[in-house]
């Protein structure tokens, strides 16, 4: 199951690990990504902090944590193919794995249902 933020992050829990990344509406705002700066595996984040840095056509964009947690492994993929973040946010561009993550940070982020009506409510 996936869980949603109002900035457009979601977190889907495997097991031990939440992966982390960008909603495809974030894609649409952002632009083509064009570089992305990941976070250093081993460090401890907590909600809110700055997580990563990412480059598109129009934005220079400072995503934050959506829950607090240990990056246990990022997406090496990003630093060759960063185009993967805006041809498959919630799939191939994830952007890390955390573990010893704060789950009780879940219950203020909403499921895939509510992100959808929240979409609406923007337009």
């Amino acid at each position: 199951m996936k869980y949603y933020t109002e900035d457009h992050e979601w977190v889907e829990i495997m097991g031990e690990t939440a992966i982390i990344g960008i909603s495809q509406y974030a894609v649409e705002q952002y632009g083509d990504v064009d570089f992305i700066e990941l976070p250093e595996e081993g460090v401890d984040f907590i909600i809110g902090d700055p997580l990563c840095n990412m480059e598109t056509d129009r934005y220079s964009v400072e995503l934050c944590a959506p829950i607090s947690g240990v990056v246990a492994k990022v997406n090496e993929a990003l630093e060759d193919e960063p185009e993967l973040l805006t041809e498959s946010p919630e799939e191939k561009g994830w952007i890390c794995k955390l573990t010893d993550f704060d789950a009780s940070e879940l219950d203020d982020m909403m499921n895939e249902d509510d992100y959808f009506k929240y979409l609406d409510s923007l337009e």
